[in-house]
């Protein structure tokens, strides 16, 4: 069972930082073997402090997933306030930041090392990955979506198929490409291009004057 983080993820100090990124680094040149010993080790840290500040190596891969999703932000919504403009512009901010995570050498390892643990039913990565990463996203964005529909901005029934409408829109192939070791390049032109892309095309089939 993973041990409660004695910090908060979302919010962890300057040396936590440097803790949860030498966990990524670990996790690109050790793959499933990143141990809390060797993330001490890359760290500089002592495993006690380790274990005090995350439980276990569920606990630290838990912030780790944590605070990278967490740079898969969205602006937030004034409630009455929201026009096609500014949803657009969440909608784009929401995509741009995900696809700069997800192709990132990092976020590419991390995810590789969970599809694997999952595949092998080993550890908990996958579970942790999907917790903190896909659903924790869609928690996110769904505020979005819904105060689009009431604002008269988007037609549709259920905010969680809307909100796997847009995700598949973003995505696309892109990161089962990079998973799969495409050599894939993402600069911030063609990123700004694939989410603009994303809005419009969710807008031409989720925009409320499309559905008259």
């Amino acid at each position: 069972m993973t041990a409660t983080a004695a910090l908060s993820p979302d919010e962890p100090s300057p040396r936590q930082i440097e803790v949860l990124e030498a966990t990524l680094r670990q996790m690109m040149t050790e793959g499933q073997a990143v141990t809390m010993n060797s993330v001490a080790r890359a760290a500089s840290c002592s495993k006690e402090t380790l274990y005090k500040w995350f439980g276990d190596r569920d606990g630290l891969l838990t912030a780790t997933v944590k605070w990278k999703a967490s740079r898969v932000h969205v602006g937030a919504v004034e409630p009455g306030r929201l026009d096609r403009a500014a949803l657009v512009a969440r909608l784009e901010e929401f995509a741009r930041n995900w696809l700069t995570v997800i192709s990132s050498e990092t976020s590419i390892a991390l995810n590789r090392i969970a599809i694997g643990e999952a595949g092998a039913r080993k550890g908990h990565l996958g579970a942790i990955v999907l917790e903190n990463g896909r659903f924790a996203l869609g928690k996110r964005l769904k505020p979005v979506l819904e105060a689009g529909r009431d604002a008269g901005l988007l037609a549709f029934d259920d905010s969680e198929e809307a909100f796997r409408t847009f995700f598949g829109l973003m995505a696309r192939d892109v990161q089962i490409r990079l998973l799969l070791g495409d050599s894939l390049e993402l600069p911030p032109a063609i990123i700004h291009s694939e989410a603009a892309r994303a809005a419009r095309q969710f807008l031409a089939l989720h925009g409320a004057e499309s559905q008259t």
